[in-house]
């Protein structure tokens, strides 16, 4: 069976780089920003992309493109016992769950984004009783738009490789950075955006070495680029044999953390932006509003007080969300589509409607319960079996892989790897710093 394969560096980069770009970089790393004393914290995070999740990355893409094959079956192909097969297979298994529930909760979020996104068109069209509906929360609102997005996934998915998810990260990607830069430069020319400017950019190095800071980046750094649930093993899958993965896993980085950086150039300024608007950017506990009433509160409340600028600025901020959303989804889906595909041998078309209807099902089960549920599936997810399934990728990478298997494979794309810094360092960190870090950070996280 012919695999599909990215056809070059650049659609690899902009669909891997989609991957990591998710809602999480776009409301989460600016929030964590504020709260953790600005660019002390993206000192830090910034270091830790590339001392932790750019190493475990590698792990991913080496592991995916040796093996050309979905997350079960690579693991279990590189493990040379009985044992370490069955390991492989329960990580594999449980890297597809995961990717699946985080998908679950995701395109209940992403369902918000879309149907904020067309609000203000509803609003222009003088539809005020569906404004209001697109805008409050309830169940039918939240299933519906759910479906929409998981619809939109999977419409992506079913196309393949080279004319589903490259195709459209070529297209989603440039448009993401097009409209993040107009709404900077348009959010900065407002009154009160320096002083979020100030907040974001100023280090405040007392705070440096706070462990809830460093927990903070290093969790942000961590789920940021998607890590621990196959998606970057699978894309690895589908690079070509002679590109060079330490550059390319370095670019993707670079572009993760460039657009989690620019978010804060937005998202910061237009908090205080909005609070020299009237609108209460504090919670009661004294810290900056975070996460989802950031974003469904505070920001909507901004760009009604811009009159009817703000209709076309809040669409543009909700166009640029749903974007985000799509390029993390897609990689989502990916993961079980491919095992069902390569391993049961089921029509791509066929498996994609299956999973997304198994998906939609589970976002149905979450919005029934969602009090119980929703943030208990994003704890679980995120929090819990990330961290844990990416040390085992890279307990796989640096104990079970064979050595000269991973040189040979980086040697395809980079001939004299061997002789640079890369070679040097890498198989030691993956081995011991790289599963030290991700469980010291999953201590903290129970101790926090």
């Amino acid at each position: 069976m012919q695999r599909g394969e990215f056809s070059s560096r650049l659609a690899f980069i902009f669909a891997a780089s989609g991957s990591a770009v998710g809602l999480g970089n776009i409301w989460g790393f600016p929030t964590n920003a504020a709260e953790n004393g600005g660019a002390a914290f993206v000192l830090i995070y910034l270091i830790l992309a590339f001392l932790l999740a750019y190493p475990a990355m590698m792990a991913e893409l080496i592991i995916g493109r040796h093996t050309r094959s979905n997350m079960v079956s690579a693991l279990q192909s590189i493990s040379p016992g009985q044992a370490a097969k069955t390991v492989g297979k329960l990580v594999g298994i449980g890297g597809m769950v995961t990717a699946g529930l985080i998908l679950s909760f995701y395109s209940i979020v992403a369902g918000w984004m879309l149907a904020f996104m067309l609000e203000p068109l509803t609003t222009v069209l003088g539809l005020a009783d569906i404004s209001q509906w697109l805008t409050d929360f309830s169940l039918v609102r939240n299933i519906g738009f759910a479906a929409v997005f998981v619809l939109l996934t999977v419409f992506i998915i079913s196309a393949g490789v080279e004319q589903g998810i490259e195709k459209w990260s070529s297209r989603l990607m440039p448009s993401l950075f097009l409209l993040m830069g107009g709404l900077i430069l348009y959010v900065l020319t407002q009154e009160g955006a320096m002083e979020g400017l100030r907040h974001y950019l100023v280090p405040d190095f007392s705070q440096i070495t706070n462990p809830k800071l460093i927990v903070s980046a290093m969790g942000q750094a961590f789920f940021s680029m998607s890590l621990g649930v196959g998606t970057m093993l699978v894309y690895g899958s589908y690079i070509r044999a002679d590109e060079n993965l330490p550059v390319v896993g370095a670019l993707v980085t670079l572009t993760d953390t460039s657009v989690a950086f620019l978010a804060g150039l937005l998202v910061l300024p237009a908090i205080f932006v909005a609070q020299n608007l009237g609108v209460t950017i504090y919670a009661e506990s004294g810290a900056l509003i975070a996460g989802p009433d950031l974003i469904f509160q505070v920001l909507p409340a901004l760009f009604e007080g811009m009159g009817a600028t703000g209709l076309l600025v809040g669409f543009a901020f909700f166009v640029l969300m749903s974007i985000a959303a799509v390029t993390s989804s897609i990689s989502m889906l990916e993961v079980p589509v491919s095992y069902a595909v390569e391993a049961h041998q089921i029509n791509r078309h066929k498996a994609t409607w299956l999973v997304g209807l198994l998906v939609f099902g589970i976002s149905t089960i979450i919005c029934l319960n969602f009090e119980s549920l929703f943030g208990f599936v994003i704890t679980m997810t995120t929090e819990r079996a990330q961290p844990l399934l990416s040390m085992m990728l890279c307990i796989f990478a640096g104990w079970i892989f064979y050595r000269n298997s991973i040189l040979q494979e980086l040697k395809s794309g980079s001939p004299d790897v061997e002789q640079g810094l890369f070679w040097k360092i890498w198989p030691v960190y993956v081995k011991f710093f790289c599963p030290a870090l991700i469980l010291l950070t999953f201590a903290q996280g129970f101790m926090a």
